[in-house]
């Protein structure tokens, strides 16, 4: 089979598994608030509205990557994937200080569990591993994306 077809089919299903566990819970912050909330920053305050405003963009991000990888799969050009791919990676690190407040203050989620050092240390490593999914299925490049952003200019 060409390798072509074989890394668009791997990126494609890539993005719509990605895809559905951004929408899964982005679901989630509105059957489970109580769940959330323990992790946000009291520096926000109003917990529930940032659980809820995070749910919304998980949504939108889950259904922004499901239709990127239906567009890799099918070959059908790289608006979503490209749009999607990046919105997932900058959702990934805008979220993560609440990951990161869990970790140093040990709190726990709103059903009692907290996760071990090895457990926080884990999940670090996944949401890194997590941005640069995202990233390779955008498609962009390091140099496409900081021109696009105008870093370095």
């Amino acid at each position: 089979m060409d390798p072509y077809v074989i890394a668009n089919v791997t990126k494609g299903v890539s993005a719509l598994i990605g895809g559905c566990f951004f929408f899964y819970v982005g679901v989630l912050h509105f059957t489970d608030t109580k769940w959330f909330e323990p992790i946000v920053p009291p520096i926000f305050g109003y917990a529930k509205f940032w659980v809820l405003i995070s749910g919304v963009a998980e949504i939108m991000v889950g259904v922004a990557l499901v239709i990127a990888g239906f567009e890799v799969i099918f070959d059908y050009g790289t608006y979503y994937r490209e749009r999607a791919g990046v919105s997932s990676a900058v959702i990934l690190v805008l979220l993560y200080p609440a990951n990161l407040y869990m970790w140093i203050y040990d709190v726990e989620l709103g059903g009692g569990e907290s996760l071990s050092p090895i457990g926080h240390i884990v999940r670090l490593l996944l949401q890194i591993g997590g941005i640069a999914i995202s990233l390779w299925i955008s498609g962009l490049s390091i140099e496409s994306l900081k021109e696009r952003f105008r870093i370095g200019n």
